[in-house]
C-alpha cells in the first residue's frame, strides 16, 4: 500500500468532515437551482449595487430568456452557448437559460480580443452573448468568422441601480444591428417557460478553456455532477448555509468564480454580491452594504483591499470567511492580512479540470510553511479525492519526494471538447496529470514547488508564452520572439517578451507592448521587453526560454 492509499491527510481533517466521497446532492445543477427556488422564492439571489433580484425572479427571467434562446436563436439541447460577460446578474441568468434547454456555457472572459475567435471555433458556439461595448472591436468580426449565428447583447447597466459608479462612468448603451438585446428577449416572453428536460448529472454544464500546461487553450468538459459535487465541498468545507453571503471576488468566466460563487450560493440558496468587476473601493463598499461573510479569490485582490486605504475604510469584519487560490501565495501576505482584518486567509489549490478545489486548508487550521523552500502549503486533498505524487513515468513517489501532482476525484472532467489525443495525455485511468510539480509531506500536506513546462500565471491567470509570441510576430518588425515569467510583487509573475527584429527594421520596446495590449487580455500582455540582436535558440530553432530566464534575474531559474 502506498503513502496515498493510507490517506494520512484524513487525521487533518475538522470532525464532522466526511472522510471518503460525498453522495451527490443533486442530479444536476437546474435541479440544484429548483430546489431553492421551491424553498425559498422571495430570498436575495443576486445583489447588483442597489438592485437585488430574488430567487423567484431569477427563475422568472431565466425561465423567460431560455424560451427566447429557443424560439429567437434556435437553441437546442447540446447546442453551445458562449458568454463574454463580467460579473453582472445576465450572466446568472444566460447561465440558467442556457441549463434549462440543456445546452452548454462556454464563459469567456470579457477581456478576450483575438482569441475569441479561436475559442468560438473550436467550440462550434451557435450564440454568443456578450457586453454591447464589446461587439463593434471584438464580437461581430469574430461571429462572422465562425458558425455564431446569433449575437445577444447585453449592458453593465441593466438591472443597475442606485449612486453613480466610477465603475460604470463611462458606460452608455450601445444597441447594434444583426444583435438581439437579452433583456428584451426576456421581456419578449415574460411568463413562458421551456419543456422541462432531463439533464444527466455527466451532461456537460460548462465548456471551461484552459491553456493548461501543454499548449493551446482546450475546453475541459465540467459536467453537471462535477459542478454539484464540488460545490458541495464548498459547502462542507468552509461551513457554508443560507445565512452566508458570498462576495464574487473572483470573475464568474473563471473556474472560482462559478464554482466558489455561483454553484455554492445556488446550492445553499445564499446571495451572491455582484460588482460588474473588481475595484477595491468599490467591492467593500458592497461587502458592508450586504454584510458578506464569505469571499474567495486570487490573492492580488485581498492585497487590493489591504492596500488600498479608501477600500480599508469600509467595516469588513463581516467577512470572516476567506479563501484564496489560483496563485502562489507568500505566507507573509497571509500574516498581513490577519494583522489588517482579523481573518485567516486560507489557501486553496484546484484547476480548471479538477472544477475548482481539489485541495483546501482544513477550516480552523493554518497552513504549514515548508522550512526548506519557504513554500505555504496548498493544503490537504479535499472531501472524495486522492493526490498523488508521480515521478515521469507515473510511479508513486514517497512522501517528501518532488514530482508531478496527480489527481483522481469526482471533480475530475472526463477530458477536453473534441480532443481525443489531449484527454487521453492529461486524464488515464480517471487521473489527472495535472503538470504542477511539488510534493506532499509525512503528515499529508501539499505544496506546490514549480509548474512544468514555461507557463506562467500572473494574477492568478494562467499565460502561455506561445500564444503571446504569435502575436509579436504580427508585427512587422520582429524576426523572433521569446517570452517567460519573471517575479512581480502584486501580480506573483507578470509577462516579459524578449524580441529581435528584421534587418532594417526599427521598433521600441513602448511600441511592441503597445501591439501586444491592443491584441490581448490585460493579463496576458507583456509589462516588460528586452530587444536583443539574437534570441537564444537550440540548433533546431526552439527558442531556449532557460537561457532567457538566466539573463533576468527575476525570472524563476531553472536547471
Amino acid at each position: 500500500m502506498s503513502d496515498y492509499d493510507e490517506r494520512p491527510w484524513l487525521k487533518l481533517y475538522d470532525e464532522g468532515v466526511p472522510q471518503t466521497t460525498m453522495d451527490l446532492p443533486y442530479p444536476n445543477c437546474l435541479v440544484m437551482f429548483d430546489a431553492r427556488v421551491e424553498a425559498e422564492p422571495d430570498a436575495p439571489c443576486v445583489h447588483y449595487f442597489d438592485t437585488t433580484l430574488s430567487f423567484g425572479e431569477v427563475d422568472r427571467l431565466s425561465a423567460a430568456l431560455a424560451v427566447g434562446f429557443a424560439e429567437e436563436c434556435g437553441v437546442v439541447s447540446g447546442d453551445r452557448v458562449a458568454v463574454q460577460l463580467q460579473n453582472v446578474p445576465t450572466f446568472v441568468l444566460s447561465m440558467l437559460a442556457i441549463w434549462r434547454l440543456g445546452a452548454i456555457m462556454i464563459p469567456i472572459n470579457p477581456m478576450y480580443k483575438q482569441e475569441l475567435t479561436g475559442l468560438l471555433g473550436d467550440s462550434g458556439a451557435k450564440v454568443l452573448v456578450q457586453h454591447e461595448s464589446l461587439y463593434p472591436t471584438v464580437g461581430k468580426d469574430a461571429a462572422a468568422a465562425t458558425d455564431v449565428q446569433h449575437v445577444v447583447t447585453t449592458s453593465e447597466l441593466d438591472f443597475f441601480s442606485g449612486p453613480d459608479q466610477a465603475l460604470l462612468a463611462n458606460s452608455s448603451r450601445q444597441r447594434h444591428d444583426s444583435t438581439l438585446d437579452l433583456v428584451e428577449l426576456a421581456q419578449a416572453h415574460e411568463g413562458q417557460r421551456p419543456e422541462p428536460i432531463d439533464l444527466k448529472p455527466d451532461d456537460i454544464a460548462f465548456l471551461v478553456y484552459t491553456s493548461g500546461t501543454t499548449g493551446p487553450p482546450k475546453g475541459a468538459m465540467n459536467t453537471h455532477r462535477n459542478v454539484v459535487y464540488n460545490s458541495e465541498v464548498y459547502r462542507v468545507w468552509v461551513g457554508l448555509s443560507s445565512d452566508d453571503v458570498v462576495l464574487a471576488v473572483a470573475p464568474l468566466f473563471h473556474v472560482t468564480g462559478l464554482i466558489a460563487h455561483i454553484g455554492v450560493a445556488l446550492l445553499v440558496g445564499m446571495p451572491m454580491v455582484l460588482g460588474y468587476r473588481f475595484e477595491p473601493v468599490a467591492m467593500a463598499k458592497l461587502a458592508e452594504q450586504y454584510r458578506a461573510t464569505w469571499a474567495m479569490g486570487a490573492i492580488t485582490a485581498f492585497v487590493s483591499l489591504m492596500n488600498t486605504p479608501e477600500a480599508a475604510k469600509h467595516d469588513l469584519s463581516s467577512i470572516t470567511k476567506v479563501a484564496s487560490g489560483g496563485a502562489p501565495i507568500a505566507p507573509t501576505t497571509i500574516e498581513q492580512y490577519e494583522k489588517t482584518f482579523g481573518v485567516y486567509v486560507h489557501n486553496l489549490y484546484g484547476l480548471t479540470e479538477t472544477t475548482s478545489p481539489s485541495h483546501g486548508v482544513p477550516w480552523g487550521q493554518r497552513a504549514p510553511v515548508d522550512k526548506t523552500s519557504g513554500a505555504l502549503s496548498v493544503g490537504v486533498p479535499v472531501i472524495g479525492y486522492t493526490v498523488r505524487i508521480a515521478d515521469e513515468d507515473g510511479n508513486d513517489l514517497p512522501a517528501g519526494e518532488i514530482g508531478e501532482l496527480v489527481t483522481e476525484g469526482p471533480g475530475v472532467v472526463s477530458g477536453y471538447w473534441e480532443k481525443p489525443e489531449e484527454s487521453a495525455k492529461a486524464i488515464r485511468n480517471g487521473r489527472l496529470h495535472t503538470g504542477d510539480v511539488g510534493f506532499m509531506d509525512s503528515d499529508g500536506w501539499f505544496y506546490i514547488v514549480d509548474r512544468q513546462k514555461d507557463m506562467i500565471v500572473a494574477s492568478g491567470y494562467k499565460v502561455w508564452p506561445r500564444e503571446v509570441e504569435d502575436v509579436l510576430y504580427q508585427h512587422e518588425a520582429v524576426r523572433e520572439a521569446g517570452v517567460i515569467g519573471v517575479a512581480d510583487e502584486y501580480r506573483g509573475e507578470t509577462v516579459k517578451a524578449f524580441v529581435s527584429l528584421k534587418a532594417g527594421a526599427t521598433a521600441t520596446k513602448d511600441e511592441l507592448i503597445q501591439f501586444c495590449k491592443d491584441r490581448l487580455a490585460a493579463y496576458k500582455y507583456p509589462r516588460q521587453m528586452e530587444i536583443l540582436d539574437e534570441i537564444p535558440k537550440t540548433v533546431t530553432g526552439k527558442i531556449l526560454r532557460r537561457e532567457l530566464r538566466q539573463k533576468d534575474p527575476a525570472a524563476p531559474q531553472s536547471s
